[in-house]
């Protein structure tokens, strides 16, 4: 169990203008809190830390912390498994591609849409009670505000990776004037508005805070690190990338600078229990079991992924890792990635006659993939406790429905079933594991990429080959003599060209962060998402008949559609993106 100095959670029944839909709008609570009854020292830290609370309160059915499903599953990582295409089937359409009408029976993105102006709606009641207490009557008041602030930016910041035009709502509009906030700044407006709220929180915040799980000055570096990155690749209404600025990549090096922090050891201590806001953890989600509370505070929102075919997890078997996704941690002679063939051909794709997947004679492989995916035959989560079963491995029995969507499970998302930070409810699985928004590994290729785009890419190459070096030290996988002789992975030589250490620091990119849901978000910022995506497609779709009629449309794909109850209570006020 993670230790920590818990945020006491308070005021967590009030809720207020968290979405511009009706049926937030008409709610009314019961004993109804306003700025005029809180406004006092002592409730000001309980109204900040229920605006903690709000940015891990998610569900399965409406995520906000971890993006499987918007950024991994609709990206060639991976597929989103389940007992069929039926088996939760918005998420299939968004796979294929296919919301070419908004709303469409969609229940999961409006939820995403209202839980995060939930939060930004908790940050802002918080900050509208606070700035009216006498700065003499609260000497954390400055700080206080610039945590609220960031945690509404990163709210928006999210928001705008989803749907790109959204409303911006600040705490000193009144309800009459966020129904008057049109979603239709310009793409630098939205930037900025964000960039500002961060740059408050880094202005006034100490480089790191006494309770673990605040935010800092810290995270707000790599928050304004990250932001401007996406920022300098600068896009027309209809999502193309038109040019790349040149004084925001040099932001991007001189945020990511500030940034202190360390790399894990080895690469699996990210995923694991007991390694909660370590070295490499800039800014993370809180969870927590066993905490005090009646149910503790445990995450459910990968409760669907676990795996199927074994009563140790139950259900549900959904996203399952592509084909494309495995083939990419495949490596050459060198220790090198395949950057330009490593599709031209599947590895562990036969399985024997003992439900295993052994790799081919000769082929050889990053250690990141058995961090990333379940593969049969191959070590499961490190070594386990469990009495009854000994030490795990993935087997081809826990994939649910392997004639649609094959046997390849995923890794990150899991612990062992005998950790207490696990529990079961049903048939659906917790775990007060953190979710990471940004790790030091994150920062550090941010600036690398800045370095690549400004032509500096011999600059750039000691940074990956940083990440590398970590990748190629985290092989803590038991199993018997021989399960790793297949790691082959070195640091790269020297970057002939800027374009090659592009091409490099994309596909580092991957490997790093397979499967925790960035890969589409990181095409769209590159302005790679059509090429990328349809090429992964045309090749995939001849071995899987579920994706024969997928199809990425560039221009209207790159983000998703705004909710249209948002933009029919609004009268029309919200601004649909194109294509929808």
């Amino acid at each position: 169990m993670k230790k920590y100095n818990k945020i006491v959670i308070s005021f967590l029944s009030i809720l207020f203008l968290a979405s511009c839909s009706k049926e937030f709008l008409d709610y009314e609570p019961t004993g109804v809190l306003s700025s005029g009854n809180v406004a006092t020292a002592a409730n000001a830290d309980a109204l900040v830390n229920a605006a903690y609370a709000a940015i891990g309160n998610d569900e399965m059915v409406g995520p906000i912390t971890h993006q499987w499903v918007y950024g991994s599953v609709r990206s060639d990582d991976a597929y989103k498994g389940g007992g069929g295409r039926g088996d939760v089937d918005v998420i299939d359409r968004y796979e294929q591609y296919n919301l070419t009408t908004p709303d469409y029976g969609d229940w999961m993105l409006p939820r995403t849409w209202t839980n995060h102006y939930k939060a930004i709606s908790r940050a802002n009641f918080a900050l509208s009670v606070i700035n009216a207490i006498p700065d003499a009557d609260y000497p954390l008041k400055k700080v206080r505000q610039a945590e609220l602030r960031f945690l509404r930016a990163h709210s928006h910041f999210m928001l705008k990776l989803l749907f790109k035009k959204v409303p911006f709502i600040t705490e000193d509009l009144t309800q009459d004037q966020i129904l008057k906030t049109s979603n239709d700044l310009s793409n630098e407006d939205l930037w900025n508005k964000i960039a500002d709220d961060f740059r408050f929180a880094f202005d006034n915040l100490e480089q790191s805070q006494g309770q673990v799980g605040r935010a800092d000055k810290n995270a707000a570096a790599a928050y304004l690190a990250k932001l401007r990155l996406y920022q300098a690749y600068e896009q027309n209404d209809t999502h193309q990338v038109t040019s790349i600025n040149a004084a925001r990549l040099q932001e991007v090096i001189d945020y990511a600078d500030k940034v202190t922090g360390s790399l894990e050891p080895d690469f699996g201590n990210n995923f694991l229990d007991g390694h909660d806001n370590g070295s490499e953890s800039i800014w993370a989600v809180q969870f927590s079991i066993n905490d005090g509370t009646n149910t503790g505070r445990v995450s459910f929102v990968t409760g669907l992924n676990s795996p199927h075919g074994t009563p140790l997890y139950g259900c549900c078997g959904f996203h399952m890792a592509s084909q494309n996704m495995v083939n990419a941690f495949r490596t050459d002679a060198n220790g090198l990635p395949l950057l330009d063939t490593f599709n031209n051909s599947d590895i562990f794709n036969v399985v024997d006659g003992n439900g295993n997947a052994p790799i081919a004679a000769g082929v050889t492989i990053d250690p990141r993939i058995d961090h990333t995916v379940g593969v049969p035959g191959r070590p499961f989560k490190y070594k386990n406790t469990l009495k009854t079963t000994g030490d795990m491995v993935y087997k081809f029995s826990w994939a649910r429905d392997p004639g649609v969507y094959g046997y390849f499970g995923n890794m990150k998302e899991q612990q062992s079933p005998d950790c207490s930070c696990y529990v079961k409810n049903g048939p659906f699985i917790g775990t007060s594991k953190n979710v990471d928004f940004i790790r030091y590994a994150d920062v550090l290729l941010f600036k690398a990429e800045a370095l690549i785009q400004l032509n500096r890419y011999t600059e750039a190459l000691p940074i990956i080959n940083q990440v590398r070096a970590r990748a190629a030290a985290s092989k803590a996988m038991p199993l018997a003599a021989g399960a790793s002789d297949v790691y082959k992975i070195a640091p790269y030589v020297s970057f002939p060209s800027k374009d090659y250490a592009m091409k490099a620091l994309m596909f580092e990119r991957r490997l790093e962060f397979g499967m925790e849901g960035p890969r589409f978000f990181d095409l769209v910022r590159w302005g790679k998402a059509e090429q990328v995506l349809n090429a992964y497609l045309g090749v995939e779709k001849t071995k899987k008949d579920f994706l024969s009629n997928a199809h990425f449309t560039a221009g209207r794909d790159e983000y998703y559609p705004i909710p249209q109850r948002e933009i029919d209570f609004t009268g029309g006020l919200y601004k649909q993106n194109p294509g929808y």
